[in-house]
């Protein structure tokens, strides 16, 4: 397992450690409901330097990954990132990624942790165009400053006016003492703040001058379990649950990010897909009973039929029910649609809803 550059700075804070995606990561500090509760309300902080980082250069770079991703880079101008994903040969997803213009001719593509070595190869598989490919995933700690309160609690850390970053812009600036550290309103927690790339060898400082600048703010660590909550509130996908190899981005309710006005891997079967129609969908639902569904409950009908499988679930801290995300046969998908939940022997009957589940 490895660790980051954090990992005895979490260990000291009481941290539960845990292996996730080849690295010791927190998992939790006080609990999972408090950590959440304070993102939510206040301001947390998350390691996630095991995520990875590549970055692809040069006249042939947005070429590259025109090809590879599935929404259009072409609309990048620099200070913004978007939402993507890799599709496969298949007919699913090699993973979900962000991509940011830095400057003209230069992107960054940031890839899940479990993920880093098969996109890494999988991009460069596709690189017949000659654009310059460099992984700088072991170099680069990510730290992400997620809450209300974030931009208040951070503005006296850097010069840059935090409330001017709009959601998926980014600027690259001074922050906490270091210069040329990348200041992004992305997350994946929907109470807003910001994610901050920097080197190893920055990434202390940036966290104990965010401790510091966040104390009259209730800020505090935050780990993987309050993360993992927070997303599934907004309906994120998470990737390896509710996404991978064998699910297609138009079953998994990513068209939005699915941009047919070019080509790429693909595209041509997963427009026949959209234009068909799908057989099954990825819903959201909420419990009517009393339970927690967890990834891999069977999803049945009334009748007791198998009908779709639970991707993602928890007892949602915000809301108090049990909440999840799953795949259905099309004609279960309908919000209010009827569902039950197999809970040991319990069938526990379920709405499909709306997303996100958290409204704010």
């Amino acid at each position: 397992m490895k660790n980051t550059v954090l990992t005895s700075t979490h260990e000291a804070l009481g941290a539960k450690i845990v292996p996730f995606a080849g690295y010791n990561m927190p998992v939790q500090y006080e609990g999972v409901n408090i950590e959440h509760e304070t993102v939510r309300q206040a301001v947390g902080v998350f390691d996630v330097s095991h995520m990875g980082e590549f970055l692809i250069e040069g006249a042939y770079a947005l070429d590259l990954i025109q090809k590879v991703s599935s929404n259009d880079a072409s609309k990048l101008t620099v200070g913004k990132a978007q939402y993507s994903c890799l599709p496969n040969d298949n007919g699913g997803i090699v993973d979900d990624l962000i991509i940011y213009k830095i400057k003209e001719e230069t992107y960054l593509l940031v890839v899940n942790a479990s993920n880093i070595e098969k996109d890494w190869k999988w991009i460069q598989s596709k690189n017949d165009v000659g654009a310059t490919m460099r992984n700088l995933s072991e170099d680069y700690s990510l730290l992400a400053i997620q809450g209300p309160k974030a931009i208040e609690a951070m503005q006296a850390i850097t010069s840059h006016d935090l409330s001017a970053i709009k959601f998926y812009n980014f600027v690259v600036g001074d922050f906490a003492g270091i210069d040329h550290v990348i200041i992004s309103a992305t997350g994946y927690t929907g109470s807003g703040g910001f994610e901050i790339y920097c080197k190893n060898t920055e990434v202390k400082q940036i966290w104990d001058k965010v401790f510091e600048a966040g104390a009259d703010y209730g800020i505090k660590p935050i780990g993987l379990a309050a993360r993992d909550t927070l997303r599934l509130e907004m309906g994120y996908c998470l990737y390896g649950n509710d996404i991978d190899d064998t699910t297609s981005p138009i079953q998994a309710g990513l068209g939005w990010i699915t941009k047919f006005s070019k080509e790429f891997t693909n595209s041509k079967a997963l427009e026949a897909e959209k234009q068909k129609g799908i057989e099954r969908k990825l819903i959201a639902f909420e419990l009517d009973g009393r339970g927690i569904p967890r990834h891999g409950y069977d999803i049945v009908d009334s009748n007791g039929h198998k009908i779709g499988i639970v991707t993602s679930g928890t007892m949602s801290p915000s809301l108090g029910k049990g909440i999840g995300l799953g795949y259905v046969p099309t004609i279960f998908a309908d919000v209010n649609s009827k569902i039950n939940i197999q809970i040991r022997k319990n069938a526990i009957p379920a709405t499909v809803v709306k997303l996100p589940f958290y409204k704010g």
